[in-house]
C-alpha cells in the first residue's frame, strides 16, 4: 500500500493544526475549562480539531474520524484518522511546552501512520512502522542495554499507584539513572529520539495510543501495554528499545 498521500496529508494537519495552536502558547488571557472528565480544555484543544476534521472531509470523505474533543465520526470506514489536537493540555496552558498534536491514521484498525508535533518547538515526529523521521531526518531509539543506566519518563508519578501496581514502578523508578515527567506524548518523542529510554503510561486514552505505534516502531522500538501485549487497543502504554522493554515488563509485572 502506498502510503505517500496520505503521509503527505499528515504533514499538512501537523502544520495547519500547528500554525492554529502556537499564538495561543503563553497567552495570559488563555481560559482553561474543565470537562465532565475533570480534564483540562481550551479554545486551542477544540479548534485544532476543528480544523483537522474540516480538512479531512474535505480531502478524504470516505475516511472515518476519532478525536479526543468531539468523539467518533465514520469509525467503521476502511481509514480512520484519530485525533489528539492537544496531549498534555495541562502543560500547554502553564506555557510548558511539554505537549504535542497527535495524528494517527488506521487502516482497518491499525495504525499505519503516525505523527507526534510540537508546534512551539517545531519539532515533526513522523513515523510508518518501519521508519520514523524528526522534520525530515531519521532517528532511532539509543542502545542503553541496562535499567540502570537509563532515563524513565512517566507524565504523573501518581498516575501508577493509581492504575496498575505501583510499588513495583517505585522500585523500577529507583533503579534507573535517572527519572523525571517529561511526559505526555513528548516523552515518546524523546524515547524514539534517543534522548531518554523508557516512555511509560498506566493509563490512556485511544487517542493518546495510535499514533505513538508507528512512531516508536518506526524508530526501533518496542511498545505494548503494561503487561507486554498489543499496544492497539490498550489503555496504558510502555516505549523502550527492545532490550531494555524486556527487563522493563519483567520489572512491572514481577
Amino acid at each position: 500500500m502506498d502510503l505517500s498521500p496520505y503521509r503527505n496529508f499528515l504533514v499538512e494537519l501537523a502544520e495547519k493544526s500547528g500554525d492554529f495552536i502556537r499564538p495561543y502558547f503563553a497567552d495570559p488571557g488563555l481560559v482553561v475549562e474543565t470537562k465532565a472528565d475533570r480534564t483540562p480544555v481550551t479554545i486551542a484543544d477544540r479548534g485544532a480539531e476543528e480544523l483537522m476534521r474540516q480538512m479531512i472531509r474535505e480531502r478524504f470523505p470516505q475516511h472515518g474520524v476519532l478525536g479526543e474533543e468531539f468523539g467518533a465520526e465514520h469509525t467503521d470506514a476502511e481509514f480512520v484518522w484519530v485525533l489528539d489536537p492537544i496531549d498534555g493540555t495541562r502543560a500547554f496552558a502553564a506555557a510548558t511546552p511539554l505537549f504535542g498534536t497527535l495524528i494517527a491514521l488506521l487502516h482497518r484498525g491499525r495504525p499505519v501512520l503516525g505523527a507526534i508535533h510540537q508546534p512551539v518547538l517545531r519539532q515533526l515526529l513522523v513515523g510508518d512502522g518501519a521508519q520514523t523521521t524528526l522534520n525530515g531526518r531519521p532517528v532511532r531509539v539509543r542502545t542503553t542495554a541496562r535499567i540502570e543506566e537509563a532515563t524513565l519518563l512517566c507524565s504523573d508519578v501518581l498516575s501508577p499507584a493509581k492504575h496498575q501496581n505501583g510499588a513495583v514502578f517505585d522500585a523500577l523508578a529507583r533503579r534507573v539513572k535517572q527519572f523525571r515527567t517529561w511526559g505526555d506524548c513528548y516523552g515518546y518523542l524523546l524515547v524514539a529520539t534517543g534522548w531518554a529510554d523508557i516512555m511509560c503510561d498506566p493509563i490512556l486514552s485511544p487517542w493518546d495510543v495510535a499514533a505513538l505505534i508507528p512512531v516508536v516502531q518506526g524508530a526501533g522500538g518496542v511498545i505494548t501495554d503494561w503487561q507486554g501485549r498489543d499496544p492497539v487497543d490498550a489503555r496504558s502504554i510502555v516505549a523502550a528499545s527492545p532490550v531494555l522493554h524486556a527487563q522493563v515488563i519483567a520489572a512491572l509485572n514481577p
